[in-house]
């Protein structure tokens, strides 16, 4: 969920499905671990690609059509839940529009309660954060609960190279994690691997890092889980430093809180003797009251449940229980940024559900990777963009991953406008693109358009040079160049016998009274 992966354990897909040749890549295209872009070409490359898998297709649709109905179900119990949607948007507005009160009313508390609150500007200044703690510890090995803001922040990455190994307990991410593979969906990790996949990751990857998988290992759902616990079981027990997120921070009391349905989120935080949560400044909410509120859309939103099977809440450190150093990373990485953007910043409400990836059109057809980034699906598409801006190629094509058919606001649980961002997102991929490329054969054709369209007689003469192509138009199927996007997938429709503006001066004579 919003920082933990919970629920759906990343075992989808058709059992006997074949296994595909290049494993978690996009037909050999492999993900490479990264915050903001995993080694992939920008969107539209990587979606044609992504297209050309029929594997991982039927897995995506099979996974999202079944967590969509799932939702559906669970969201028409509830007959005010458009007032609930509207409740959950406002807290997070107001939270928002006093970050900086609520901020440091968190910080007081949680410094009260015991724990050690860090502050950092950008994912380089959070990961120096984290590896001072674990190297204060001589840790080699770290433990860690499903975190999309260590993925953001590279952390496994940054712990590796120098010399720490980070291991992954939510049962998709360890499937991801001993695949070489990157996630490709917020609640369901390994939404793009089926079991038989599975199965071969566990006999290949698990006795290389610890406990091996039994050899008589079946593609079985609770084969697969118990082998996993086995494997985990031994990290859990050996492991003294923990690294975490949290789907919510509490300002009034010091709280962190994470929501997940394995349960192995809870053996990371409380079996470790120190605990690091690295949460984004966003993650706030003023009370403990506010929390009733996202505790009721947010399981329902994601994995479809009344309530979470694992709610964890710690504040500071309790004498003899738990963690007995407890260390909170406050990130912001581009989230004031974000902040400034008077449309843009309702993507902050995010509470990383899912919702918006299951009900896309475009997210189920190509899957996260072809987003290249930790926060794929329509939601990533807006908030990539935010966080880093538009001058990098792959943050400018997200905002056109979209159809715009709006499933993704009808789903939200806090209400974002998706679409509309969406749009504004799109403006200033343009604006900035223009400023710096050469006028294109596009460019060019838009001015002209926008040339002729701007005065009434240039547009009728343009409908009536039309018209006089029109006996070519009819032996016409495709279009040259640029225009051939357009009619790869679409037929070219006739050319009218007569323009709009021909019909209307023929049927109102001039003076005739159209009241």
């Amino acid at each position: 969920m919003t920082d933990v992966k919970h629920g759906m354990t990343g075992v989808v897909g058709r059992p006997d499905a074949p296994t595909r040749r290049h494993g978690g890549s996009i037909n050999g295209l492999r993900p490479q671990p990264g915050a903001a872009f995993l080694g992939m070409p920008v969107f539209p490359d990587a979606a044609k690609i992504a297209l050309g898998d029929e594997q991982l297709r039927r897995n995506l649709g099979h996974a999202t059509a079944t967590i969509r109905t799932k939702r559906l179900k669970a969201v028409e119990e509830m007959p005010d839940w458009q007032d609930m949607r509207l409740a959950a948007a406002a807290i997070k507005d107001n939270t928002l529009a006093r970050l900086d009160t609520y901020l440091e009313q968190f910080e007081a508390a949680a410094t009260q309660a015991g724990a050690v609150v860090h502050w950092a500007v950008d994912a380089d200044d959070a990961c120096r954060i984290g590896i001072e703690i674990a190297q204060q510890h001589q840790a080699k090995d770290v433990i860690k609960v499903k975190s999309m803001a260590t993925q953001e922040i590279e952390l496994n990455e940054a712990l590796e190279a120098v010399g720490i190994n980070a291991w992954e307990t939510d049962l998709a991410e360890l499937i991801v994690q001993l695949g070489g593979d990157t996630p490709s969906h917020f609640l369901v990790p390994a939404i793009h691997r089926n079991r038989s996949e599975i199965r071969d990751i566990f006999l290949s990857r698990m006795g290389d890092v610890g406990r091996a998988a039994p050899a008589d290992l079946t593609n079985e759902p609770r084969r697969l889980a118990e082998a996993a616990r086995l494997h985990l079981r031994e990290k859990f027990m050996a492991t003294k430093v923990a690294f975490s997120g949290a789907n919510f921070a509490i300002a009034d009391t010091g709280t962190l809180s994470v929501v997940e349905s394995e349960g192995n989120g809870r053996m990371c935080l409380t079996l470790p003797d120190v605990l690091v949560s690295v949460v984004g400044i966003e993650k706030l909410l003023p009370t403990f009251t506010d929390l009733e509120v996202f505790l009721q859309v947010l399981p329902r939103s994601s994995t479809a449940e009344r309530m979470n099977p694992y709610t964890t809440m710690w504040t500071g450190v309790s004498p003899g229980d738990g963690p007995q150093e407890v260390h909170i990373i406050l990130v912001d990485n581009g989230r004031t940024r974000a902040l400034a953007d008077e449309v843009g910043r309702q993507a902050l409400r995010c509470i990383r559900c899912s919702a918006c990836l299951n009900v896309c059109p475009v997210y189920e057809r190509v899957g996260g990777h072809a987003y290249g980034s930790v926060y794929p699906g329509p939601i990533g598409a807006i908030l990539n963009p935010l966080l880093h801006g538009v001058t990098d190629p792959h943050d400018a094509a997200l905002p056109f991953a979209s159809s715009l058919c709006g499933a993704c606001y009808e789903a939200c649980p806090v209400a974002i406008d998706i679409p509309t961002v969406l749009i504004e997102q799109r403006a200033a991929a343009v604006h900035e693109k223009g400023k710096h490329a050469i006028p294109t054969a596009e460019s060019l054709a838009m001015k002209a358009a926008a040339w002729t369209f701007g005065d009434a007689k240039r547009l009728a003469r343009a409908q009536r040079a039309a018209g006089l192509g029109r006996g070519v138009a009819k032996r016409v199927s495709w279009l040259p160049g640029m225009l051939g996007g357009w009619t790869d997938s679409r037929t070219m429709p006739p050319v009218p016998k007569q323009s709009f503006r021909r019909w209307w001066s023929q049927t109102r004579p001039p003076g005739k009274d159209d009241r």
